[in-house]
């Protein structure tokens, strides 16, 4: 069978390089290819062939196939087997990788476009018999309203089997004083018939549907056990034969089953309480400027450019520039921050946020998925929807357990008749075993912990990229702190003016301010800063080029000048005062030495204070065992002060940036679990090569694409709450893991040796997804160390 596929290619930086890729396409058996450069396509013509060593031949090139990614709402969903099914299902779909989750009603599904689109994906979901619609981020539904209406269904279908069920209750209860058959046999059967076929309808769809798409899920056990009972009681009833009959059972045990759903589904509500506060926060009207006046607009329908005025004790209702006014901003709700901003004329406000006291006039910067507010939200979403490791185990006994289960009770029914010779004892029994095995509890067990403790980290500004994230943060035996802006304030001062024996302190400070002028780093607005609180007026350069992590160099009349590290004007020949730059480097200044052609000029100290709370982070680090290693661009004596001060084990100096991730690898090929600590700007590279990455202050893009956990709150002390919070929730993973293991464990065996009851398997089953959930709920309990 011949097919046609048109793949995206990245990395192709000219047309030799896409000549390349299709040469090596063409060399595949069965495979015609022809790639636009310009396009940045492949289309690929397979006669046969499968599509996957294609892929790779161009990831071996060197080159990457562009991917996409959806996230889609499920519905029909009863237990952690279906979860399993979809998984299954999707992945089998040509150069899909997809992942389910059960507690979140979600999927997260890559794919390659032109390969398989997400019409194709939602299709193959319906024919395996569930519900999916897709996510938008520009039109998000309130996912609280959907199953705040799911669990009215839902109740109400219980209220109906509960008084439908009440007359075979009071017959089981006579049955405990000695009376038989309070109730006669047909009034009996209509309650249990109702019951069975009106109440239990979707049990028996959940089922079909299942079956129908080549599995089996907990509901096929449900149908299966109480359909045994059911049937075979209307049997003698319809025959009239002296055989008891275990309607009582039957309706019982749907009883008790929708009922453990009804709780269940009202406790998984409140895992999602977190996410849910961040959708409300945003106001749904804006006062925008309009013609000369001010009207009230939807908030979707604002633009990039609008003006709108927020009003005191309003919400700000999209990203914006305050053009004019000043206030007060809470910005609690994106950084965890309690104690509101002071915002005045250029400052950035941000969607949801709360305006205290003052009237503002703001440009519209952001809207939509464009806004703060949507990419926390999204971010939490997507850590929520994510997949531990922890939770394979669950996933691959959550796969078989169904099957398994359907043996365990054949077997239990055919060797009870064989050794007892009662068939009724037998099929009590086996429909015991069907009721009480329960997955759903282990499909739960990881995914409710995570979406209540990633929602306690998004009210306390701690923002878990993923469950991995969450799971490895925990695990840490090692941080590597970033100095500048981490460990200090990242805003240093020029401290001392030290020029040259027979040059000026303003010739000094008006060169080092020509040099720095066009830098946005903070030493240089530290020179800046100092060169115009004493009134002097830069020099003018040409030719400015940066050597990071050293300096800088620029020319003039033919004179080239320079500012930098002493060793940056040693490496270029010149000679300065060694002694004056030991002697302020041993006090903890950052030295940079200025020099005019062969002429060194001076020296300029620079001090950044310690933050308040470093030692306090360190010190509560060092009580969990972590070992501190702080890295830095700075000289060996100014490093090792700032150590000394904060108290870190180690330290690293003299390093370049882009020399950071190798120290981290070393760290790491060590046998050590490392987490690195920075800005999440100037420290990318560092943050994507540790094992967790922690990206600190005020959410900026990159940290938000870099690092596995952000730390929106600008407080060192984050990072103990976050690995604090990782810790709290792997304890209740494994808690919930525990319990639902014992249930299965423990109640299986007593029910194949007929030591159960059905409808206690039936209350036994409900309760073990009942007690994960609520164990889950527990970590609502935890609160920041630092607050």
């Amino acid at each position: 069978m011949t097919e046609s596929v048109s793949l995206p290619i990245e990395g192709m930086d000219c047309a030799a390089c896409a000549a390349r890729i299709e040469k090596l396409l063409n060399r595949q058996p069965g495979v015609q290819a022809v790639v636009n450069f310009a396009a940045e396509r492949a289309r690929v013509t397979l006669d046969g062939a499968p599509l996957a060593p294609v892929v790779e031949a161009v990831r071996k090139a060197g080159f990457s196939v562009g991917e996409e990614s959806i996230d889609l709402a499920l519905s029909g969903m009863t237990c952690a087997s279906c979860a399993a099914r979809i998984e299954k299902v999707l992945n089998k779909l040509p150069m899909v990788r997809a992942s389910v989750n059960f507690a979140a009603e979600r999927a997260h599904v890559s794919y390659i476009p032109g390969v398989t689109t997400p019409a194709d994906v939602i299709a193959r979901i319906e024919k395996t018999g569930f519900g999916a619609t897709l996510i938008r981020d520009d039109a998000r539904e309130d996912p609280q309203k959907r199953r705040d209406a799911a669990w009215r269904r839902e109740r109400n279908r219980f209220v109906l089997t509960a008084i439908l069920s009440a007359p075979l209750f009071a017959e089981m209860f006579a049955m405990l004083f000695g009376r038989m058959e309070l109730l006669p046999r047909w009034w009996q059967f209509a309650c249990a018939t109702l019951v069975q076929l009106l109440c239990a309808a979707p049990l028996y769809r959940a089922a079909w549907n299942a079956l129908r798409g080549g599995g089996a899920n907990m509901d096929v056990l449900v149908v299966l056990g109480t359909s045994i009972a059911y049937f075979f009681s209307a049997a003698v009833t319809i025959f009239g034969l002296h055989q008891p009959v275990y309607f009582e059972a039957s309706a019982a045990i749907i009883t008790l089953i929708l009922l453990g759903r009804l709780l269940e589904a009202r406790a998984r509500n409140r895992t999602s309480a977190g996410i849910e506060r961040l959708l409300h926060l945003q106001p749904q009207t804006a006062h925008v400027e309009q013609g000369g006046d001010v009207v009230d607009r939807a908030v979707a329908e604002l633009r990039a450019g609008d003006v709108f005025v927020v009003r005191p004790g309003e919400s700000v209702p999209v990203d914006g520039e305050i053009l004019s006014g000043a206030s007060e901003i809470d910005e609690s709700m994106l950084t965890g921050e309690s104690v509101p901003v002071l915002k005045k004329a250029g400052a950035k406000v941000f969607a949801g946020t709360m305006n205290a006291n003052g009237v503002l006039r703001v440009k519209t910067t952001g809207v939509g998925a464009d806004t703060a507010l949507s990419r926390i939200v999204k971010m939490v979403e997507q850590a929520q929807g994510s997949k531990a490791s922890v939770q394979r185990l669950a996933d691959k006994v959550s796969g078989i357990f169904v099957p398994v289960v359907l043996g365990i009770a054949l077997l239990t029914f055919l060797i009870g008749w064989a050794v007892t010779g009662s068939m009724d004892w037998s099929l009590v029994s086996a429909v015991s075993v069907l009721v009480i095995a329960c997955p759903c509890s282990l499909g739960l067990a990881t995914p409710t912990a995570i979406m209540v403790g990633t929602g306690q980290g998004a009210r306390a500004g701690i923002l878990f990229r993923n469950a991995e994230a969450l799971e490895r943060a925990q695990k840490l035996t090692t941080l590597v702190v970033d100095k500048t802006g981490t460990l200090t304030r990242g805003k240093p001062e020029v401290v001392e003016v030290a020029p040259s024996a027979g040059v000026e302190a303003v010739r000094l400070l008006a060169v080092a301010a020509g040099l720095e002028q066009d830098s946005e780093h903070p030493l240089a607005r530290a020179v800046l800063a100092r060169a115009k609180a004493d009134g002097v007026t830069a020099e003018k350069v040409a030719l400015f080029q940066a050597v990071p992590g050293q300096g800088v160099s620029a020319e003039r009349d033919g004179v080239t000048w320079r500012l930098g590290a002493p060793r940056f004007l040693c490496e270029a020949g010149l000679t300065l005062d060694e002694a004056r730059a030991a002697d302020l480097e041993k006090a903890g200044r950052t030295v940079i030495a200025v020099a005019e052609g062969t002429q060194v000029l001076g020296l300029l100290a620079l001090a950044d204070q310690v933050r308040d709370d470093a030692v306090e982070m360190v010190t509560h680090l060092k009580k969990r065992g972590l070992k501190i290693v702080m890295l830095t661009g700075d000289n060996e004596r100014t490093a090792e002060e700032v150590a000394r001060q904060v108290g870190v084990d180690d330290f690293i100096a003299g390093v370049l940036p882009g020399d950071k991730a190798a120290e981290i690898e070393k760290l790491r090929r060590g046998g050590a679990v490392v987490g690195m600590l920075g800005d999440g700007i100037n420290d990318a590279p560092a943050l994507a090569s540790a094992d967790v990455g922690f990206a600190i202050g005020a959410g900026s893009d990159v940290a938000l694409g870099t690092a596995d956990i952000v730390l929106m709150k600008s407080e060192l002390m984050g990072v103990v709450d976050a690995i604090s919070l990782s810790a709290a929730t792997l304890s209740k993973i494994r808690q919930n893991l525990f319990f639902a293991f014992f249930y299965n464990m423990l109640g299986l065996p007593l029910a194949a040796f007929g030591l159960l009851n059905p409808i206690i398997a039936g209350a036994a089953m409900a309760m073990s997804s009942v007690t994960v959930v609520s164990n889950s709920l527990l970590l609502n309990r935890w609160r920041p160390d630092a607050s």
